[in-house]
C-alpha cells in the first residue's frame, strides 16, 4: 500500500556561526525561505529565542515579515511567540498586520515558556505576573483568540489591524500540559521533540484522546518537530551533524555560543563524557541524520509511532550550501 505523504515544514533559528554573525544569519534565513518555498514546504516558522549569541530570531514578528515578503505562496509563522513575554494585544496586533499584509499565509504559534533566563525575562517584562503562572497561560491564549476573532458588539478594546483577521494559532510544547491546554481548546498542537522528546508519545496520546472538536479544527492535528541533516553520504551527515550535537553539549555545560564549525565525529567522541553523550542523545532522540536513503527510513520510523499530522524540521547546519542541500535533499526524501 502507498505510503501518505506527511507534509514538511522548516523550524529556522537564524542560527548564527562561528565565523558569522547576525547579519549573515538573517540573510540566511530569507535564502532559505526562498527555496523551501520552491521546494514544496509547507510552513517556514521562526522561533522566539532571546539573550543567545547564536540565535538572530529574537524580533520574531519582525523576521516574519521580512520573509513572507521574500517569498509568495509558503505560509510563515511563529515556532513560537512566547506568550509570557508579550501582552496579548501587542501580539495580536503584530500579527494581525502581517496577516493584513500577506492574507492567508501567517501561522501564530504560541509557547508557554519566556524562551530565555530568568534575568532576561525580567528585562522583557520588568516585571513577573500571574502570566508566568500556568493559570495565566491559557488566559493570554483565550484573549488572543478575542483580538483576532470577530469583535463583538460590545467590546471595549479591539486590535487594529488584527481583528477578523483570524489568524491560526497553535500551541506549542514540550509537557502534558500543553497537550491538554491544545485539547482543551481545540487547537493544533505542534510538539518540540526537536530538543525535548521525553513525553512526545504519551502527549501525543492525551491530546488525541481528550481532544474537543472547535469549528476552525474539528479533529485533533499535530506537528512534530525533528532535526534533521541528510548529505550526500551517512558519513558526510555524521560529520555536519556534530555541530548540533556541540552546541547541546554546551547547553549541558551551561555554555552557549554560535553555531560551532563541524568535526570528525571520532573528535566527537573525545569531548564528551559518557554522562554528556547519553544526555545529548536523549535530547536529540526526534533526530534524522544520513544519506537520502537513510533519512527516509528513519522519518518513517518517526511518523510511525507518532502518526504525525505533519513535520517540522529544525536543520541547524554550520556551512549554508550544505544546510540548504540538506533540506533540498529532505524534500525529495
Amino acid at each position: 500500500m502507498m505510503r501518505t505523504v506527511t507534509p514538511l515544514s522548516v523550524l529556522d533559528l537564524a542560527p548564527i556561526v562561528e565565523g558569522g554573525d547576525a547579519a549573515l544569519a538573517l540573510h540566511n534565513s530569507r535564502d532559505l525561505a526562498q527555496h523551501a518555498e520552491a521546494w514544496g514546504y509547507r510552513r517556514y516558522w521562526v522561533a522566539e529565542h532571546h539573550n543567545m549569541d547564536g540565535v538572530a530570531s529574537s524580533a520574531t514578528a519582525v523576521l516574519i515579515g521580512h520573509l513572507a515578503g521574500a517569498t509568495h505562496s509558503i505560509r510563515v509563522g511563529s515556532g513560537g511567540v512566547m506568550l509570557p513575554n508579550h501582552a496579548p494585544l501587542v501580539v495580536a496586533e503584530q500579527f494581525g498586520t502581517l496577516a493584513t499584509l500577506y492574507p492567508g499565509r501567517i501561522d501564530l504559534g504560541l509557547g508557554r515558556a519566556p524562551g530565555t533566563d530568568r534575568l532576561t525575562m525580567r528585562a522583557l517584562r520588568r516585571h513577573l505576573a500571574s502570566s508566568d503562572e500556568e493559570e495565566g497561560f491559557p488566559r493570554d491564549v483565550v484573549e488572543l483568540q478575542g483580538y483576532l476573532s470577530d469583535a463583538a458588539a460590545e467590546q471595549p478594546v479591539r486590535a487594529i489591524p488584527g481583528v477578523g483577521t483570524k489568524v491560526p494559532i497553535w500551541l506549542l510544547g514540550s509537557s502534558l500540559y500543553s497537550a491538554q491546554l491544545a485539547a482543551y481548546l481545540g487547537l493544533p498542537f505542534a510538539f518540540a521533540s526537536h530538543f525535548a522528546p521525553d513525553l512526545l508519545l504519551q502527549a501525543l496520546e492525551i491530546y488525541r484522546a481528550t481532544y474537543r472538536p472547535s469549528a476552525d479544527w474539528p479533529e485533533p492535528h499535530v506537528m512534530v518537530g525533528i532535526n534533521v541533516v541528510v548529505a550526500d553520504s551517512d558519513d558526510e551527515a555524521a560529520r555536519l551533524f556534530t555541530s548540533i550535537q556541540q552546541r547541546f553539549l554546551g547547553m549541558q555545560r551551561g555554555r552557549r555560543g554560535p553555531l560551532p564549525r563541524p568535526i570528525d565525529p571520532a573528535a566527537m567522541e573525545a569531548m564528551w563524557t559518557a554522562q554528556e553523550k547519553g544526555g545529548v542523545q536523549r535530547m536529540l532522540a526526534a533526530t534524522a541524520v544520513g544519506s537520502l536513503k537513510s533519512v527516509r527510513e528513519q522519518l518513517d520510523s518517526i511518523v510511525d509511532k507518532t502518526a504525525a499530522n505533519e513535520l517540522i524540521v529544525a536543520g541547524a547546519i554550520h556551512d549554508h550550501a550544505a544546510r540548504l542541500h540538506s533540506y533540498e535533499l529532505l524534500a525529495v526524501a
